[in-house]
């Protein structure tokens, strides 16, 4: 019985390892789970994006001839086509940033003004801050793009996300140099990114410097007293209120409701409530925001029957939730297990002109995932094809996890060629899912060995963790041989990310920096508020 499995076992590696070498047709599918939209310009299809993506994936070091392997392309480039190629290579800011380089110089050709927007956005978030500047002052130079406002708003967020409020102050001292003269608007746009990222201290020293010079607003104080409400400092926001009354600001109701959500985050909801009965008193009426606040408290201190009170009263006097509230609401619900009044308010969201968005449907899919309850889950995603909201990576990981878990294979094959139907392109997390999904299964090491061939084919760099979980599988069962032949086909990939990662096959450890960047992914990745883990179990 032992030898017949074991011939079996090996007789279906033999057939499938050979299959590695067969030659194969793949959409290249690198860099985000999305969906590709149809470009007006006909040579702006996704055949062409997807291999310019993989050329500028593939030769992403500096020392690679990147601007000859763009040659075949030169014919093909219009302004569509290269706005959808620098969206998708948000990760790859050098490479972009050549490619841009090398599409200008194609005679007739001109960048969008869209396209000049991305690629400050891209060298911000890739951390290519020298970079940025020099192209700022290429942009001065030659004039081929206005240098609005909106584009150092893209720089002031860079430098807040790469924890450098420091310059992203010093940035908005220099938009005078680029011929922009700031304003409150700049101001506020400031203000917002730097406490949006917990620099909420960095804000209000630049606000008590820059005052002085521009009149604050309602919405400027708004901004300050919503930072320290998210970092738990009421009293700070009490102070910028009375301010703000000193100075003869107009106290309106999103002043008020600033220091309310200050006051609730800081778990101060009884003082909050006594702020709200002063509103009437000075000739402001509450609105929708102002109830959502107290909605948002309690399912926060996971009160949900006061939630739904706040809720009835906001029916009575004909208010509509956000969909973030309603959000906030549906979470709670599927956490207490009441995923009955989930869909309860699913269907009035929609009644009352509130879209469901991508978190309400995958709040809900979260529970049925979790309960293993295929049937329904599968009903939710049609639900959400026919109201127009296409799952995402994290709908796609969820439904595929459950899957494997409960062995449906057959489903689990329907939802991943649909997927592409669909016209989402997995990425690694996805790929993640199926490998670490059948290595946990008896007898499916062949269609782990099938997904991670597959991503090495698109030219998508597994996780390390992903690499180690299959070479311990395929040694532990007995296939150490193997092992060269799936190392063998990481090094001929084209992909320098992947031919690193093939000395972590052949069992070396992966480099730290290789790790940073990954777990940094990861954390990306996680479930993002669906209260579902897609790759642990």
């Amino acid at each position: 019985m032992a030898i017949r499995a074991s011939f079996s076992i090996t007789r279906t590696f033999n057939h499938f390892f050979n299959s590695l070498f067969s030659p194969k047709t793949h959409h290249s599918r690198l860099f985000s789970s999305q969906t590709i939209h149809q470009d007006p310009h006909p040579h702006s299809s996704p055949q062409y994006i997807n291999e310019i993506c993989r050329v500028l994936s593939d030769f992403r070091d500096p020392h690679h001839d990147l601007e000859r392997h763009l040659t075949a392309f030169s014919e093909k480039i219009t302004p569509g086509l290269v706005e959808q190629v620098l969206k998708r290579c948000r990760n790859l800011g050098f490479s972009a940033h050549r490619f841009f380089l090398w599409a200008k110089r194609i005679p007739g050709f001109e960048h969008s003004k869209e396209s000049y927007h991305i690629l400050v956005d891209i060298l911000g978030n890739s951390k290519q801050f020298p970079l940025l500047w020099d192209f700022l002052s290429e942009i001065k130079e030659n004039q081929c793009c206005e240098i609005s406002p909106e584009i150092f708003w893209l720089i002031f967020r860079a430098y807040c996300r790469a924890n450098f409020p420091g310059d992203a102050i010093r940035a908005f001292h220099k938009m005078g140099d680029f011929g922009v003269k700031a304003g409150i608007v700049d101001v506020d746009k400031l203000l917002y990114v730097l406490c949006k990222r917990k620099h909420v201290k960095q804000a209000q020293e630049f606000f008590d410097r820059i005052n002085v010079e521009v009149m604050p607003n309602a919405k400027t104080y708004s901004i300050l007293m919503g930072g320290w409400g998210d970092v738990g400092d009421a009293g700070e926001a009490r102070k910028l209120f009375e301010e703000m009354r000193e100075r003869g600001c107009v106290v309106d109701v999103v002043a008020f409701n600033s220091l309310l959500e200050a006051l609730c985050k800081g778990g101060n909801v009884d003082e909050a409530y006594k702020l709200f009965r002063e509103m009437g008193s000075k000739g402001l009426t509450p609105d929708a925001c102002t109830y959502s606040i107290f909605i948002r408290a309690y399912c926060e201190v996971k009160d949900i029957h006061s939630a739904f009170r706040v809720l009835d009263r906001m029916r009575r006097y004909n208010l509509v939730p956000n969909v973030f509230t309603y959000n906030c609401i549906i979470k709670k619900l599927c956490k207490s297990e009441k995923v009955d009044e989930a869909y309860q308010l699913l269907d009035e969201m929609i009644e009352r002109g509130v879209s469901p968005d991508l978190w309400s449907y995958n709040a809900i899919l979260a529970f049925h995932c979790d309960h293993c309850e295929v049937n329904k889950a599968h009903r939710l995603i049609s639900r959400m094809e026919k109201e127009n909201c296409m799952p995402d990576r994290h709908t796609y990981n969820m439904v595929l996890k459950m899957l494997l878990r409960v062995g449906r294979f057959d489903r689990l094959t329907d939802v991943w060629e649909g997927m592409e139907e669909r016209g989402f392109y997995p990425a690694a997390s996805t790929y993640a899912v199926m490998v670490h999904g059948f290595c946990k299964k008896k007898g499916k090491l062949e269609e782990a060995c099938k997904y991670f061939e597959m991503m090495i084919d698109d030219g998508i760099p597994p996780y390390s963790c992903t690499v180690e979980l299959l070479r311990n599988r395929v040694i532990g069962l007995g296939f150490s041989e193997q092992i060269d032949v799936l190392a063998g086909k990481m090094e001929r990939s084209t992909s320098c990310v992947i031919q690193e990662l093939s000395s972590v096959m052949r069992g070396e450890k992966a480099c730290e920096k290789l790790r940073s960047e990954e777990q940094n992914l990861l954390r990306e990745e996680r479930g993002e508020g669906y209260g579902y883990t897609w790759l642990t179990e």
